[in-house]
């Protein structure tokens, strides 16, 4: 089961890698529409509504991956199959550095215009107002954030979990963009959710970073680990700190400062909110402010640490295919 599961898993990560999100019918996408009709149906402003509601929404995912494991667990083809599905479905690692590259690529030709129309398609920043610095300062961000949602916490609960593992997780973290703001709505409805993502991606989170720390360059090695110890804990987010430092002392950046988030505009973290500003502590304090050229380098840098969490995925999940074959 477990050795289908590592062929899965590195066929999944190299399907993202080809291809990226499908362009239509993503089943993520369909789960939002789904839950977004159960949300309209139970919302009430208490958190046990929304507790429910988180419960039924990963639940069902969850017993629905059961489910299909059983389905094909007579079948190696068939378990490859489906853990190669389920990884492609949950990974994003090949969009995020598409869109992130889309800014630069506009910042790079002084199209301000077209590289604000585009932020939001990467996080819930307001960009009418940013500058051009302030605008890579977003995307290098956003890289690092979700190098560790959308990469490398998937493929932890993959190894810890197998599909379910993989198809839960991508439900919590979808739940917490969804309903996981600090608005009027969401406060209480959506709190089960965003607490939920918080425990969940708390073990990507430090894996992000350390992977971070051995994926930059030789020379930026120390200043990654440093940043990371040192700055990690003063982000509001109990995770998102964790790859955002490490990025910033793997780059030789300054990260963190005033954000503004603007309403209908939704954010990865559990700390979100609509039309408010942020006032963060900042990352690596002592290093350089972004440049549009760090871009590329964050893009380059996540896909080092996607490798390398792919790689420590398989190897886990096939180690523990082997232990297990031996007791048997």
């Amino acid at each position: 089961m477990r050795s289908a599961l590592a062929l899965g898993v590195a066929a999944g990560y190299a399907a993202d890698a080809a291809f990226g999100d499908p362009r239509h019918g993503h089943p993520v996408a369909g789960f939002g529409r789904a839950a977004t009709a159960l949300e309209q149906r139970i919302w009430r402003d208490h958190r046990g509504a929304g507790t429910a509601f988180t419960v039924l929404c990963v639940g069902t995912v969850a017993l629905g991956a059961l489910a299909a494991g059983r389905a094909v667990r007579g079948s190696g083809t068939g378990r490859v199959l489906l853990a190669g599905a389920a990884t492609w479905t949950v990974l994003g690692g090949a969009s995020l550095v598409r869109e992130a590259r889309t800014v630069g690529a506009a910042l790079e030709a002084g199209d301000l215009a077209a590289a604000r129309e585009r932020l939001p398609y990467l996080c819930g920043r307001d960009p009418r107002e940013l500058t051009e610095q302030q605008l890579a300062r977003a995307v290098v961000e956003s890289v690092a954030e979700n190098t560790a949602d959308a990469v490398v916490n998937a493929l932890v609960w993959g190894a810890l979990a197998g599909v379910p593992g993989l198809l839960a997780f991508r439900a919590v973290n979808t739940l917490d963009a969804m309903v996981g703001h600090r608005s009027p709505r969401w406060l209480r409805f959506g709190w089960a959710s965003a607490r939920l993502d918080d425990v969940a991606g708390w073990p990507g989170a430090r894996v992000t970073a350390l992977l971070t720390v051995a994926a930059a360059d030789p020379g930026r090695r120390a200043d990654a680990w440093r940043v990371w110890r040192r700055d990690a804990g003063t982000h509001p987010s109990p995770n998102a700190g964790q790859a955002e430092a490490a990025f910033a002392g793997a780059l030789g950046v300054r990260l963190g400062g005033t954000l503004r988030y603007t309403d209908g505009m939704e954010r990865s973290d559990s700390l979100g909110g609509g039309g408010r500003v942020e006032h963060r502590a900042v990352l690596g304090g002592e290093m350089r402010p972004v440049a549009v050229a760090d871009i590329e380098r964050a893009c380059v840098l996540s896909r080092r640490v996607g490798l390398l969490a792919v790689g420590a995925a398989v190897l886990v999940t096939g180690l523990t295919a082997a232990i297990r074959g031996r007791r048997r």
